[in-house]
């Protein structure tokens, strides 16, 4: 299936829904190609593998991808999940979080590019901890984006991304998630919004994606990510906010090596996992602490 969407990822017209199974949140569809556990309650670990796995099987999906309690992972090991990266203490600082995957095909399995893919982590890693001095110019601005803004922000993250594995594209999606569960960041030059970013917190149990990166092309090379990702930390710690992370493409040197600058631990690399800029690639996750219970 994979292979015969491409043309409906670049026209818009696939959109993975969101839904709970049991007390489990999850997220699927063609448009990624895959059944995604976004959260998985403790009443479902034992139940839930051949849930998601039924689901994915009668829509021919490619790829189960989870992200569950690490105390959950035999459950999922015993029908052939394998582990692709763990972030220690994503669960108030105590349990730590597994990615899980199973590959429902040979070709979704198979990375494409792999030397790519290390040479990426490996100059990243290369720049572990290497902080770099990113200042504003008089005219520049770092801000909480308000609902004045998301008009603005869609048609940044529709001119940056081609496809991207949430409608970040739609101003009332970005509203939505404003009001639940999303800090958004974003940078002003001039009075137009040049970069944005932003913060999907997991407030019950102390855990913030940073994702949501974009910068217009003509003002890259400046550090605004970076920058960025400075501020959203300062935001999380004043939250209470234990454990960050974040999924970044594998095949990124800036973003990656934004991360790890920025004292990062790399994690694992979910491959051919997320459908962004218009083909599935693969993702990888890093992590930090940022605070104590």
């Amino acid at each position: 299936m994979y292979l015969k969407i491409q043309n409906a990822w670049r026209e818009g017209t696939l959109r993975d829904q969101v839904l709970k199974i049991d007390n489990s949140v999850i997220q699927h569809g063609p448009f990624n190609d895959r059944v995604y556990l976004m959260k998985l309650s403790p009443m479902d670990h034992k139940d839930v593998p051949a849930r998601v796995e039924e689901i994915a099987e009668n829509n021919g999906y490619s790829k189960i991808f989870s992200k569950i309690p690490s105390s959950a992972k035999g459950h999922f090991q015993e029908t052939g999940h394998v582990e692709e990266a763990y972030v220690p203490g994503m669960y108030n600082g105590y349990e730590g979080a597994s990615f899980m995957a199973k590959f429902l095909s040979d070709e979704r399995g198979n990375e494409q590019s792999p030397d790519e893919v290390k040479a990426v982590i490996s100059t990243a890693l290369s720049k572990l901890n290497e902080s770099k001095e990113v200042q504003l110019s008089g005219d520049e601005e770092c801000f909480v984006c308000t609902g004045e803004d998301v008009r603005e922000m869609a048609k940044i993250y529709g001119e940056i991304f081609s496809s991207y594995p949430f409608p970040i594209k739609d101003p009332e999606y970005l509203l939505r998630t404003m009001q639940e569960n999303l800090i958004y960041f974003g940078i002003r030059k001039a009075g137009k919004i040049v970069a944005l970013s932003s913060c999907e917190m997991d407030v019950g149990n102390s855990n913030v994606e940073m994702t949501d990166f974009a910068t217009l092309p003509e003002y890259r090379g400046r550090g605004y990510s970076y920058y960025l990702l400075k501020k959203m930390e300062s935001k999380m710690r004043e939250m209470g906010i234990i454990t960050a992370y974040t999924i970044a493409r594998a095949r990124s040197y800036g973003m990656n090596i934004t991360f790890s600058r920025s004292s990062y631990s790399y994690a694992g690399t979910l491959v051919n996992n997320t459908n962004i800029s218009g083909s599935i690639e693969s993702m990888n996750v890093w992590y930090k602490k940022l605070g104590q219970m």
